[in-house]
């Protein structure tokens, strides 16, 4: 908080309105007011900052006020009783309340998060037996491979002894 150090009349409208300002008020007017400062939003931002300010202490005030303090209780309290009632309405006519709507979309949202995860597991799954598969094919290739050189070696070896036993 600043130090108010003078008090002063401002004209309103035909009626005073008294303002305090402090000295470090009257130092940034004086600098607004000079030419060439470059600050040309310092008389804006002073009162945004003292009506701010001023809005504050209001709102202060008004809570600070007993009556005011129990109207605003009494009409949460209200609003809060009204809330029950309808609830108990609904519930009667076997009807869900927003509550009950904000539940089962909450229930919802956890399932379908778990429904997810077991879409991404079976996916893994999928791609498991898709990589065990294709090693199950390239063995049986393999297999094949292996039976065919087995049956070139044979015929190379049998081409080979006649030839042998003729020399």
């Amino acid at each position: 908080m600043r130090p108010w150090i003078a008090n002063r009349v401002v004209a309103g409208r035909g009626r005073g309105v008294s303002k305090l300002v402090s000295m470090d008020d009257e130092a940034e007017s004086e600098q607004e007011s000079e030419p060439g400062n470059g600050n040309g939003n310092g008389f804006k931002d002073r009162i945004t900052r003292q009506g701010e300010e001023a809005v504050g202490r209001i709102a202060q005030d008004l809570l600070k006020n007993p009556l005011v303090n129990g109207t605003i209780t009494a009409a949460f309290d209200a609003r809060e009783r009204a809330t029950r009632a309808q609830e108990l309405a609904l519930g009667a006519l076997n009807l869900p309340s927003a509550a009950d709507l904000e539940r089962l979309t909450r229930r919802l949202r956890s399932i379908s998060q778990r429904i997810e995860g077991m879409e991404d597991g079976l996916d893994r799954i999928g791609e498991r037996l898709d990589t065990s598969r294709e090693a199950q094919k390239l063995e049986a290739r393999l297999a094949a491979i292996e039976a065919t050189l087995e049956r070139i070696e044979s015929k190379i070896t049998v081409a080979e002894k006649p030839k042998a036993s003729g020399k």
